[in-house]
């Protein structure tokens, strides 16, 4: 039943325990007592250098070939893999202790119409359980019921996405009612049908039937497993997913492995190594072919020749071997494992950098990942996106347009605009947000006034939305939002007398200008990222149906009735305006509904919400017709705040001379007054324009200019398509500053995607959001911010801080010193490794390529030689200061100090040539003699 396409969860009278099905157990460990040994070295081996190796101690067991003792290549064969191994056997023995602690935590399971206690691995598909205040989710649970009025049940998702607001569920209106009386369910019958095991944790698709009639199950009646149970005493969950079919663990996949340049450069100088190594060894065998036939031929009194050789071809054919495992020392072995542990230091100085954390809310910089910080210093292109990255994501209400009339501002006798110092005093409303601020007592006196076009935009802001209200003390209500915006709005509109109170699943309580009301709630058309809009159809105590709607302009005009043209006119003028001064704005509307029309809609809807194929294109279809015709109402206007050296940010970064590229979905005219205020755009740009084309022609003529600063949102579609893809890509690296507008999270990603593909440069996208992970994903490196949008950005990234001024520290000091510190490194590592090995070469013409060497030298030299001098010297910030280290704020001062500069196999070829220089000293002199600072 697990495995099926679709589950059918039949939940029978009395569950047998003997009946149950799909235990909850869990195992993220990869090995056992018996098989780590084997398949732990199964996975070494899949590594090129440590097979070489192996192959190097199979010839060493061939006397006619080896020269060399076994323990030559089994000493730092055997280290190099005890290392590795131990790190993994700590790694799984982790795993195993966290699997088995999660696996026996108990919980309370309904069984035979008792609770009783059992563990967390003998949870299956269909059970009923019962969960406490503080309980971690058990598995992936359909709520049937809860302590709390209307079966809401309060939860924390920190271990799913990182978000430590609290979330809020709902139980169907139907199963509520079983509460906690566990005959009731017990006697529970219904049957459920669901997706398939899948990783999207904001979505689920399914259906409940009982007693013949079929609900709608999505998200919001979900609990997933890895969620705890806050404010709620109890709750009772149906087991829908158990074990390895939770979300939580079908998200534990493998995430997409990011290689650093300097990475595959070494991949590319290790086979040519390969390639240099057998080249040497077949001079030498050709040498000793040549010495055996001139020479040593007639010196076999002395010199004989092994058993089995009787001839010189055959000599040089074995010296070819013998020079394999004596010549080793050219392939590094340990440069992997050395590399690895440079990246994990300098990892831990990002973590330990004071100057980047955040006390406020106590968040240091973490290094998410160990494997890109020398990646830091190669950065050409940063993509960055606005809201709650550039600036706070604290919104407050400070403008808004209703019935063609702006709010906001105050103007003296001439028209002109005038400061405002005194607040409005909202002490007449009791339940008043106090910390609520705004200056216009014009709009207040209107709300007394008993305006119509205000009372209803007011009305429309506290039932539009998903807001859900707490109120632990009469009058002291705290509203709990999924977005900062929906808080703002709801927040403005109690404080002009439109309090919302309350909700259930069918209805929402609002106190209007002091009287109470209840507003049947029938349907909510749910926003997203495409129809970037959400409405609600209510009924009123009148009984008047209403459809209440908010979102982007651009989207809420194109569904206006032709009725408000001149209201369009005006209101577009004062979107402008609040645009201008970088306020996020919305448009607000509104809909008068027929009776019959609707009940035949609500129909409609219901089926398409409990389809279990093609569920969300069907409601979208509704969705379009009912939401057309709209009476327009106003917009609203919230500002948000740039964070804390931004602009001082981006002009450093402009002059280590990266590229900043912001992507928004904000309007046009905001993200152009962001880009002033954050010192991109400057009054003294003479070619500052816009992409406003309609069709691709007409984008890819105005693509055809030199700069380009801004897209729109229509253009930005256009432009990403196959034919203009490479037109985009030239025009706009050639200009000094580009903001795209109007985005969607998927063109965010595509517009790193195309830099990557078409200029093979290193890319840095940076975001606060779950809009932004795509992007965050797809660039080479990926920054979270820890801000007021949760943390789902933050989990996939491979850097995260709270600021985003933190970044200029990051790649310039960061970025730079990993960067030089690892370069530094390899060209030593080669140096060495050729300056040794070709000793043993020139050594070859002077003892009848006879393959004679020291064999401990040999064994001991590629682990331990030299390795601790510069792994030591790479763990300390101060090698880098002749090379241009930049103490705190010289930065600015510096425009060519974070000029990337990719290191190439010309530089380490002049290494090699270094190394053969000194290996031939070394034949002569004693290496302590020689001193080798200059390359560090």
């Amino acid at each position: 039943m697990c495995a099926s396409y679709k589950k059918n969860i039949n939940v029978s009278p009395i569950i047998l325990e003997s009946e149950r099905e799909c235990n909850n157990s869990i195992k993220t460990s990869k090995y056992n007592f018996f098989t780590f040994l084997p398949l732990n070295l199964f996975e070494q081996f899949q590594r090129i250098a440590n097979a070489y190796f192996l192959f190097l101690l199979i010839l060493q067991l061939i006397p006619q070939v080896s020269s060399l003792s076994w323990f030559t290549t089994v000493v730092p064969l055997v280290l190099v893999l005890a290392v590795s191994g131990v790190k993994d056997a700590i790694d799984d023995f982790n795993r195993h202790k966290s699997d088995n602690h999660v696996n026996n935590r108990p919980v309370q399971v309904l069984i035979n119409g008792r609770l009783k206690d059992d563990k967390w691995m003998n949870i299956q598909v269909g059970d009923i359980i019962k969960l406490e205040n503080n309980n971690f989710v058990t598995a992936d649970l359909l709520l049937l019921s809860s302590s709390e009025p209307h079966s809401l049940t309060y939860i924390e998702t920190a271990e799913l996405d990182g978000e430590t607001n609290l979330k809020v569920k709902q139980a169907l209106t139907v199963t509520a009612e079983l509460g906690e009386n566990l005959q009731k369910l017990t006697d529970f019958n219904g049957e459920v049908k669901c997706e398939a095991p899948n990783n999207k944790l904001d979505k689920f698709t399914g259906t409940l039937t009982l007693r013949g009639e079929k609900f709608a199950l999505d998200n919001e009646k979900m609990l997933l497993r890895g969620c705890t149970i806050r404010n709620t005493e109890w709750c009772f969950g149906l087991v829908i997913y158990a074990g390895p079919d939770t979300k939580l663990m079908q998200n534990c996949g493998k995430t997409t492995f990011k290689r650093t340049s300097i990475d595959r450069l070494m991949n590319v100088l290790v086979l040519v190594i390969f390639a240099f190594l057998a080249l040497m060894c077949f001079i030498l065998a050709i040498g000793n072919g040549i010495w055996e036939h001139d020479k040593g031929y007639y010196f076999q009194v002395y010199l004989p020749w092994a058993v089995g050789v009787n001839s010189a071809a055959y000599s040089g054919f074995l010296m070819f071997w013998s020079y394999v495992i004596i010549l080793n020392t050219v392939v590094p072995i340990s440069l992997y494992v050395s590399v690895e542990i440079i990246r994990l230091g300098n990892s831990f100085y990002i973590d330990w950098d004071r100057k980047m954390y955040y006390p406020l809310n106590d968040t240091p910089a973490q290094a998410r990942t160990t494997t890109l910080n020398e990646e830091l210093g190669q950065i050409k292109y940063i993509f960055s996106d606005k809201t709650g990255t550039l600036t706070q994501n604290i919104m407050a209400f400070n403008k808004c347009s209703i019935n063609g009339k702006s709010y906001g501002d105050m103007y003296d006798m001439a028209g002109q605009r005038t400061e405002i110092t005194e607040k409005v005093d909202f002490s007449y409303n009791r339940l008043a947000d106090p910390k609520f601020v705004f200056y216009d007592h014009s709009l207040v006196e209107a709300v007394k006034l008993d305006d119509a076009a205000t009372h209803g935009f007011f009305r429309l802001l506290s039932l539009c939305h998903t807001v859900m209200p707490e109120e632990k003390k009469e009058g002291n209500l705290v509203y709990q939002a999924q977005s900062p915006d929906e808080g703002a709005l709801v927040t403005a509109a109690r404080n002009f007398g439109f309090v919302f109170r309350a909700r259930t699943p069918e209805t929402i309580t609002v106190v209007e200008m002091g009287e109470t009301k209840v507003y049947e709630l029938l349907a909510i058309l749910d926003f997203n990222n495409v129809r970037k809009r959400m409405s609600v159809i209510v009924r009123s105590p009148e009984g008047d149906l209403t459809l209440y709607c908010k979102g982007a302009d651009t989207i809420v005009y194109e569904l206006l009735d032709s009725s408000c043209g001149s209201l369009k006119e005006e209101t577009m003028e004062h979107l402008n305006e609040f645009a201008g001064e970088g306020l996020r704005t919305l448009v607000v509307a509104y809909k008068n509904l027929q009776e019959d029309y609707f009940q035949e809609w609500h129909k409609r809807h219901h089926e398409a919400s409990t389809a279990l194929d093609g569920r969300e294109e069907k409601l979208s279809e509704l969705y379009e017709e009912i939401e057309k015709d709209l009476m327009l109402l106003g917009a609203t206007a919230i500002e948000d705040k740039l964070q804390d050296g931004v602009p001082q940010t981006i002009e450093t970064l402009t002059k280590a001379r990266i590229k900043i590229w912001v992507l928004t979905g904000d309007k046009q005219e905001t993200a152009v007054n962001i880009g002033y205020s954050c010192n991109m755009l400057h009054d003294d740009m003479e070619d500052v324009f816009i992409i406003e084309g309609n069709t691709s022609e007409e984008v890819l003529d105005e693509l055809s200019d030199d700069i380009i600063n801004m897209f729109s949102s229509a253009p930005q579609a256009y432009a990403l398509e196959g034919n203009l893809e490479l037109e985009l890509v030239r025009t706009a690296c050639l200009c000094k500053v580009v903001i795209c507008c109007r985005v969607t999270p998927l063109q965010k990603a595509q517009v790193v995607e195309l830099v990557k593909k078409y200029k093979k440069a290193v890319t840095l996208a940076i975001g606060d959001g779950a809009n932004d992970v795509s992007m965050i994903k797809t660039a080479h490196i990926g920054v979270g911010i820890s801000g007021q949008e949760g943390m789902q950005a933050v989990l996939s990234s491979d850097f995260s801080f709270a600021q985003f001024r933190y970044l200029q520290r990051l790649l310039l000091v960061h970025g730079r010193w990993s960067y030089i510190r690892m370069c530094k490194f390899l060209r030593y590592f080669f140096y060495k490794n050729f300056a040794f090995t070709l000793v043993h070469f020139w050594y070859g013409f002077f003892s009848g390529f006879s393959a004679q060497v020291g064999q401990f030298l040999c064994s001991c030299h590629t682990v331990c030689a030299r390795s601790v001098h510069i792994c030591r010297r790479n763990f300390y910030p101060s090698n880098t200061r002749r090379v241009g280290w930049v103490p705190p704020g010289v930065a600015p001062l510096w425009r060519r100090i974070y000029t990337p500069a990719d290191p190439t196999a010309l530089q380490f070829l002049l290494t090699a040539r270094v190394g053969r220089w000194n290996s031939g000293v070394w034949l002569s002199c004693p290496p302590p003699s020689l001193a080798t600072r200059s390359l560090l």
